[in-house]
């Protein structure tokens, strides 16, 4: 099929390699602009340019879609299908309706439950047994499109949002290489989502970031392991110099109990509401590397018995 692949970060990367890797007639790939990053702020492509041009394979990276001649040129590439995963950009109806089949959208949940911009840290903070892909047709609201096909994954305890992401992408490129498939032969079948169980996964701020030890301990586990890598539940430390930020990007409940906030043992147990979490990798605000618990409260000089700031 003639396809117009559209994405930006490692998540849709194995996605464009199984379609080029089926035959697929990739007519042009777009996504977001090179970055300013690194200790240079030089402009840096994004993983999808980068795999692109790897492929050999032409790459747009507008501003906007908006406006006759961003249609026009999309309209041009005459592409049997778009196959839209995590681009970064609206797609105005003109853009939706110019593919022969429409544009197929590989969505990181089961939905209707996790529409929106972060479905994978959300499903993780809730404590959702489950998560998984699916492939809908995209429409003028927000992930609201029906959906053709889907593939399950358990959430094991102690999970992160990076271990989910990680899981999900190539059960998502091996879901849109078979949709493609299936859209080639016989056509796919797409149902109406459910109007009941729609849940919003808002975009992560830095706001609720900050750990909240007067939470039970199930929460506040979910709450760190829902935020790593990116961009790490904190809390506040004197670590010689003064208050400062401690970013813990692992945690898994524990045994004990004592006022929220307090340092149960020297391997890094902390109470909470109710119960308590053991948090099982840490790294200093600002630093690159991190260590496990007990190694950072050696290094640290945290004792059991501190009371670690919300």
């Amino acid at each position: 099929m003639r396809v117009v692949f559209m994405g930006t970060p490692d998540f849709a990367v194995p996605t464009l390699s199984r379609l080029a890797g089926d035959g697929h007639e990739i007519a042009a790939v777009y996504t977001r602009a090179p970055a300013r990053a690194g200790r240079g702020m030089g402009l840096r492509p994004s993983p999808v340019q980068a795999r692109a041009e790897a492929l050999g394979l032409p790459v747009l990276t507008p501003a906007t879609l908006k406006g006759e001649e961003a249609s026009a040129t999309f309209s041009a590439h005459e592409a049997d299908v778009a196959v839209v995963v995590a681009y970064g950009l609206l797609l105005p109806q003109a853009v939706l309706d110019a593919p022969r089949h429409g544009c197929l959208n590989l969505h990181g949940s089961l939905l209707p439950r996790w529409r929106g911009a972060a479905p994978i840290q959300r499903a993780v903070m809730a404590g959702d047994a489950e998560s998984g892909v699916g492939i809908m047709r995209m429409e003028a609201g927000l992930d609201t499109g029906p959906v053709a096909l889907e593939a399950r994954l358990p959430i094991a305890p102690g999970m992160t949002a990076g271990d989910l992401h990680d899981a999900l992408m190539p059960l998502g490129a091996d879901l849109m290489g078979r949709a493609l498939t299936e859209l080639g032969k016989a056509g796919l079948t797409f149902t109406p989502q459910l109007a009941e169980g729609v849940l919003y996964a808002h975009k992560i701020t830095n706001e609720e970031a900050r750990i909240d030890w007067a939470r039970p301990a199930a929460e506040v586990a979910a709450h760190v392991n829902g935020l790593s890598p990116f961009p790490g539940a904190f809390f506040e430390a004197d670590l010689g110099k003064g208050p400062e930020r401690v970013k813990v990007l692992r945690a898994a409940l524990a045994d004990g109990s004592g006022p929220p906030g307090t340092l149960l043992d020297a391997d890094a147990a902390v109470a909470c509401a109710e119960g308590a979490v053991r948090l099982l990798e840490l790294r200093r605000a600002g630093k690159g590397g991190s260590a496990s618990g007990a190694e950072f409260l050696r290094g640290a000089r945290l004792a059991p018995g501190a009371v670690l700031s919300a």
